[in-house]
């Protein structure tokens, strides 16, 4: 089941998208998907008997007031080579947040500030969590999944280099990336589909990054339970899961996102989360 937030008019509502591509209200199962995930009210949604078309309404950030973003950085392997920089691969994951208004919507621009030139991409796989909790077993994480989206985890590369072990700053420019479209719930996967997901970045159709969660160092299982034992995890937070080699940074020379691009991260048994490139007007 595919679930989204949109706009309709005036209207921020959420609900359900159908095979044929029309949109479902499920406003009277609870106020907003977030609030349908807390309640446990998936399985039993009442969606509106009459939907409107997907190209009627506008996307919005999947979840669009997430407590916790969460971003798992440098996680598939072969991904810390890119650095150069000769150091080790951690045994433990990378971890960072970012804020909600430094993500846009599916078919919204991504937005270069003039403060830096560098904007790049990162496909990635978004975990949404259904049932919070604490101190997490690995046997036992894939229960508190609610769904998966996908997020482009647009960086300012200059900017994650402004001080020493933080990159806070380069990962927090206002609708620098995105999530969306949607959200497909956990009872269309399982556990060899978390563990075996592509995950693919075209630039204007030119695929510039392509690999599978098989080859993660951390998986799914580890990240919840990693992260729980100091999070108290709730409904609707996010987890970014990492973006496999081929970000932009890593070209040589350097082959960031202009005006006029287009970015599409696509992923198996998700979908394809689209954006273009725009200068912030000032």
């Amino acid at each position: 089941m595919r679930l989204v937030t949109y706009r309709q008019v005036q209207r921020v509502t959420w609900g359900v998208l159908t095979e044929d591509d029309m949109v479902l209200d499920c406003s009277s199962t609870a106020p907003s998907l977030k609030a349908a995930i807390a309640q446990n009210k998936l399985p039993t949604l009442r969606p509106s008997p009459v939907g409107v078309g997907l190209s009627e309404v506008t996307l919005l950030p999947t979840i669009p007031d997430p407590e916790k973003i969460i971003c798992i950085g440098v996680n598939y392997a072969n991904r810390n080579a890119e650095y150069k920089d000769n150091s080790s691969e951690s045994n433990y994951p990378s971890v960072f947040m970012r804020t909600p208004d430094s993500l846009t919507s599916h078919e919204a621009p991504l937005i270069r500030p003039p403060e830096s030139h560098q904007l790049d991409y990162e496909g990635e796989i978004v975990i949404v969590i259904g049932k919070g909790g604490r101190r997490i077993r690995q046997e036992e994480a894939y229960q508190h999944i609610a769904g998966l989206t996908i997020m482009n985890e647009g960086t300012l590369r200059d900017w994650v280099r402004h001080a020493k072990f933080n990159v806070t700053q380069g990962k927090n420019f206002v609708h620098s990336g995105s999530l969306g479209p949607w959200m497909v719930t956990a009872d269309q996967f399982n556990a060899q589909s978390y563990e075996d997901m592509t995950v693919t970045t075209r630039v204007n159709g030119e695929v510039r990054q392509h690999d599978t969660t098989a080859n993660m160092m951390f998986p799914f299982a580890y990240i919840i339970h990693y992260l729980s034992k100091f999070y108290l995890l709730k409904p609707g937070d996010l987890i970014a899961t990492g973006t496999p080699n081929g970000a932009g940074a890593r070209f040589d020379p350097p082959r960031y996102l202009v005006p006029g691009d287009i970015v599409e991260v696509e992923v198996q048994g998700i979908g394809v989360l689209r954006n273009s490139i725009k200068d912030e007007i000032i």
